[in-house]
């Protein structure tokens, strides 16, 4: 019998009730966990419950609307998840959108802050949360969902790049403050999944995204993507104790050897490698000198 990675461990997942959010909370529960879902469509949300209710495993599924960018929201979400699961051993801050598209000038600057709101705000509002309870056991696993936006610009997706690049930074901050704890905070780049961002794109059109990225998310649709189950993986692999003193780092799904990653613990918490970093003309193998 195969030991499940996550057995009996208690998981919040935030936008769970469809796409990668889902996908990561189906994992979970296969991997033993129970978990309290969240999202702020009620219908769907309550859908997706079903749904892995259905698959009958042993693990308890909760879930409670909840939008994260209200602090009230994600306060009683924490409070809710500590009466039904008893503790809470694991943060999935995997809620946001792409928000505005199109040029900064001409964009709806409400909108833009929304994705703000919900992508960056929202993000720290779950650690917040949560992380009073972390520490008082002096253990504890955040896992924040980044992107393309953390690590390259998104013309015409400002809000999203931006509030992306934050979270991972945060999250490099929050390593640091919480390592003493035995706290493990670290993001993660899916890759290029076909949900209804995805779709939302495919709608915008060129005119509003660029038709570079138009063109891009054509194919990918074509293509399908990178599968669900990949960021999935690398999420409960994040969340176990197979991962335990991992933290601060940006880990891609795609490209990193994320599944090995256990022997280079030490390398890695000396390192800057998987961070977000400057780069000076010496990383590129350049001399530029300033004339006296």
């Amino acid at each position: 019998m195969t030991l499940k990675k996550l057995n009996g461990l208690n998981a919040i997942i935030s936008g769970a009730s469809q796409g990668f959010g889902l996908a990561v909370a189906k994992h979970f529960v296969i991997e033993g966990a129970n978990v309290m879902l969240c999202a702020r469509n009620q219908n769907q949300l309550f859908k997706a419950q079903a749904d892995l209710l259905a698959l009958n495993h042993s693990t308890k599924i909760f879930a409670l609307p909840a939008d994260i960018s209200k602090i009230e929201d994600v306060e009683n979400l924490v409070i809710q998840s500590l009466e039904k699961m008893g503790t809470i051993d694991i943060l999935i801050a995997n809620a946001g959108i792409y928000g505005t598209k199109g040029a900064i000038d001409e964009i709806d600057w409400q909108e833009w802050s929304h994705a703000i709101d919900i992508n960056l705000k929202g993000t720290v509002l779950q650690c917040r949360s949560v992380i009073p309870h972390f520490k008082q056991k002096k253990a504890g696993k955040i896992i924040i969902l980044s992107g393309g936006g953390a690590t390259k610009p998104m013309p015409y997706l400002s809000a999203y790049a931006a509030s992306k690049a934050g979270v991972v930074r945060f999250a490099e901050t929050l390593a640091l403050e919480l390592k003493s704890f035995n706290i493990d905070v670290n993001t993660v780049a899916p890759g290029a999944l076909n949900t209804r961002l995805l779709a939302e794109v495919l709608t915008a059109g060129p005119d509003k995204v660029g038709d570079a990225f138009y063109q891009q998310s054509l194919q990918q649709q074509k293509t399908g993507g990178t599968s669900l189950e990949i960021g999935a993986s690398l999420c409960a692999f994040l969340a176990s104790a197979e991962s335990n003193s991992i933290t601060g780092k940006l880990l891609s799904a795609v490209w990193d050897p994320w599944q090995d990653l256990s022997r280079y613990k030490q390398e890695l918490d000396q390192s800057d490698i998987y961070t977000l970093r400057r780069i000076v003309p010496e990383d590129r193998g350049k001399k530029w000198e300033h004339d006296q």
